[in-house]
């Protein structure tokens, strides 16, 4: 039996998977990642609520645990003020604590705001710099396959879990690889690209094995209150309002230093926009200007503030390239033919890749791809096994 430190979220997946894993015959310590911005009255109450109970007890100490909380204390429960759902507020703790207390497994809550600064510093400047972030990659990279597995190792515990769906398993060799998950709609794996190789041996993903009905059932079936419970769909930092709205206002500056044009392939002037945080390449809805016929963002320009609008040929492309790359298996035995992903919800297409001497990754696409974006990840498939990506440029 091994100790596994799974993240928990407060969502029926993270829940369901911390059965599976006991049902494995792990020993499972929940923990709950507060690693966001909430609304403001979650904030409030869940700083007051760790100062309150911020005294390890004698037990504790002596688990070897750090200073955190228990199963044994009580966490407020609030509502969000807001529509969204996100993955750190108050109540999103507390659904995670009551599933833990029926499950019998020990729960604790972790601060990691300062670390998640990071995560909003990356978020705003590269919407500034005109391109588009993935924080959601960046937050698997960085804190959950980051600062969780430093957690993992100060309890004793061999394992990480989360419950994303992507699988993992061996290959011919006993290597550890990572693969979608058995539900095609729901894969999560090319958000865990950028996962250190080293770390695979040491994760554990159960609920990759299962589709998302089943999961749902499972939870039915144990009485969880969180069966029901929507999925997260927003970034959780962002919780009013839009993407830009929260750039420009951790930005600062007035808004005619956020202006600039809307210019056509032929550098025709169309109109102003209040600015370039608002837009992604392959953007065709809510640009504010009227052409007459379907125009889609095709460039953005940081230097100028320019954000370039053409017609549906003009954004298609054969070629990308990619930087910062991170590879779950040894490039020189990457296929030179596999499938790239350009975003979150993209199809794969097949590509010829090679990489310069740089470690650059080039991808040529068999046919061309609509909505490339600067800043979004390109992420390499053989068949159902992640062999890693990069970063467009």
């Amino acid at each position: 039996m091994a100790r596994v430190v799974l993240a928990m979220s407060g969502g029926v997946d993270s829940s369901v998977a911390a059965h599976l894993l006991l049902e494995q015959g792990h020993d499972v310590i929940g923990v709950f990642m507060r690693h966001g911005h909430q609304s403001p009255v979650a904030c409030a109450t869940l700083k007051s609520a760790a100062t309150i109970n911020s005294t390890p007890s004698p037990d504790l100490a002596r688990s070897g645990l750090p200073p955190s909380r228990s199963s044994t204390h009580e966490l407020p429960v609030i509502q969000r003020l807001d529509h969204k759902q996100g993955c750190c507020t108050a109540a999103d703790a507390e659904d995670a604590r009551r599933v833990a207390d029926r499950l019998s497994i020990p729960f604790y809550a972790l601060n990691l705001d300062r670390e998640f600064d990071r995560i909003i510093d990356y978020f705003v400047d590269q919407y500034a710099a005109g391109r588009t972030p993935n924080p959601c990659v960046q937050c698997n990279n960085w804190i959950k396959f980051g600062k969780l597995f430093d957690y993992a190792d100060g309890v004793g515990a061999q394992f990480v879990a989360t419950g994303h769906y992507a699988r993992m398993a061996t290959d011919s060799t006993g290597r550890a690889t990572l693969l979608r998950g058995r539900d095609e709609a729901k894969d999560q794996s090319y958000v865990l690209f950028g996962i250190k190789r080293e770390l695979l041996p040491r994760m554990l993903l159960p609920v990759g094995q299962y589709e998302k009905r089943d999961i749902r059932r499972i939870a039915v079936r144990l009485g969880l209150d969180v069966a029901a419970k929507k999925d997260s769909q927003e970034i959780c930092f962002v919780t009013r309002g839009r993407y830009d709205q929260f750039v420009k206002q951790h930005r600062g500056g007035d808004a005619a230093s956020r202006g600039g044009e809307f210019v056509l392939t032929d550098g025709r002037i169309v109109g102003r926009h209040d600015g370039i945080e608002g837009f992604t390449v392959g953007q065709r809805k809510g640009l504010g200007v009227a052409l007459g016929e379907p125009r889609f963002v095709v460039r953005i320009e940081p230097d100028t503030r320019r954000v370039v609008l053409g017609n549906r040929d003009e954004l298609a492309r054969r070629v990308l390239t990619a930087t910062d790359c991170n590879w779950l298996v040894d490039p020189r035995e990457a296929p030179p033919r596999c499938s790239v992903q350009i975003r979150y919800n993209a199809a794969p297409a097949m590509a010829r890749i090679e990489l310069d001497a740089d470690g650059r990754l080039r991808a040529e696409f068999d046919e061309p791809q609509f909505g490339v974006a600067p800043g979004q990840a390109a992420v390499c498939y053989d068949g159902p096994r992640v062999l890693g990506g990069g970063w467009i440029e």
